[in-house]
């Protein structure tokens, strides 16, 4: 038995005219009541505030990841990254995305005057005051953002990472229609907005499959708990989505698709193969090259270097790179990229990390730092994460252009 009541808590927010809606979703033998709040409103925050006081609840469930969750309660968190252990493991560009949307966050405090996310701090301060479970039913940050990476179209990656990064750094505050979209939607929709209108590729991982995983997590817990009424605070965007799955009772089974949605999608076969027979084409022209002429195949290798290693060293350079980082570049990329599990990145960012060792402050510093570009440069812990970009772009566009001239110069003698 599944049925919805629907309310509106009028209260006083950025507008005079915007209320926190309220939805009551019944299923089965509990009740759900999904707040939606503006994560850049102080009104919000009393009105979660406001319903925890009632006593209605015995559960609050969160728009939080464990990730997430992790930084509200744990500030200093950052502080004890693996710096290494993040580049060594590939992670260090979903770091720096991570880091951007923080930015992001940052600059909303900045115009606001209020916390984004005050609203999520006082649901956790107060249920725990009150001595009631957190449940925490977002997907984490990682595997959304790696779904949008695999969901978009390879050649709009690129322009992705850029787009978010120029959105934290803008000086420009908040349109009034952006200050409305904030007021609909959370952190993650509202750093992809400007890239995310008429982008399905986006707004299904970023909105709809995040409607059905907390929408799942909810029904996963009132079938292994005896909960009779849950507040859930969420973003205003997500409520009728929400609400939606939870009274067409769409998903069957809660377990089966929390695992589905966890899943990150596996690459095209023939992408793995590209990398490792581009390589190939490559090792072939330097020995068609050595049989066709000594000479030619000597020029071709040192074509190979200066331009591969020549363009990774220019990115570590651009990074602001210690000079002997920029030197490891500069060798390390002509040998690396005949092997595709070990990119230049990753050593010039080591060697960085080796010479020049973030210091607990810049750690202390990443919320100021990374929402100027300025702050990016000189606080070494982002600047070891753009080392490790760049370097690792440059080496890739040397390979192709490296691979360019072999097989010009093959054609052309």
């Amino acid at each position: 038995m599944i049925n919805i009541e629907e309310q509106t808590a009028e209260t006083s927010g950025i507008s005079s005219t915007h209320a926190e809606p309220v939805r009551t979703v019944k299923v089965n033998n509990c009740r759900i009541t999904l707040l939606g709040t503006a994560h850049v409103s102080k009104a919000s925050a009393d009105k979660v505030q406001e319903l925890i006081a009632t006593g209605n609840y015995d559960a609050v469930a969160v728009e939080l990841c464990p990730s997430r969750h992790k930084v509200i309660v744990n500030p200093d968190a950052m502080a004890k990254m693996d710096l290494f252990q993040v580049i060594k493991k590939g992670q260090a560009s979903m770091v720096a995305a991570s880091l951007a949307l923080g930015a992001f966050q940052q600059r909303m405090a900045e115009q606001f005057g209020i916390e984004p996310g005050a609203e999520m701090r006082v649901a956790i301060r107060d249920a725990q005051a009150a001595k009631l479970p957190v449940l925490l039913i977002d997907r984490e940050i990682g595997t959304t953002m790696k779904r949008i990476y695999h969901s978009v179209p390879w050649w709009k990656r690129m322009n992705l990472f850029a787009g978010l990064i120029a959105s934290v750094i803008s000086k420009e505050k908040f349109s009034a229609e952006e200050i409305e979209k904030l007021k609909e939607g959370d952190v993650l929709e509202s750093s992809f907005s400007q890239l995310a209108e008429n982008e399905k590729d986006l707004f299904h991982p970023l909105i709809s499959e995040r409607d059905e995983y907390m929408s799942a997590r909810l029904l996963k817990e009132t079938q292994e708990n005896n909960y009779r009424h849950i507040l859930v605070v969420i973003g205003a965007g997500h409520l009728n989505g929400m609400a939606q799955q939870l009274e067409t009772q769409s998903i069957t089974n809660p377990n089966e698709r929390i695992m589905q949605l966890d899943t990150i999608p596996p690459p095209s076969q023939w992408r793995k193969f590209i990398p490792w027979l581009i390589v190939a084409l490559i090792l072939t022209g330097f020995v068609i090259g050595f049989m066709h002429s000594p000479e030619l195949g000597t020029s071709m290798v040192i074509d190979w270097i200066l331009i591969n290693g020549g363009l990774s060293a220019l990115g570590a350079a651009i990074a602001f790179a210690h000079p002997l980082s920029i030197l490891t570049a500069f060798l390390a990329a002509p040998w690396t990229s005949f092997n595709p599990t070990i990119g230049a990145g990753m050593v010039v960012a080591a060697v960085e990390t080796y010479l020049r060792k973030p210091k607990v402050g810049d750690f202390n510093r990443l919320r100021t730092d990374t929402t100027t570009l300025k702050g990016w440069w000189s606080n070494q812990v982002t600047r070891i994460l753009l080392i490790f970009i760049f370097s690792t772009l440059g080496s890739a566009i040397g390979t192709y252009v490296a691979g360019f001239r072999i097989f010009e110069q093959l054609s052309s003698s």
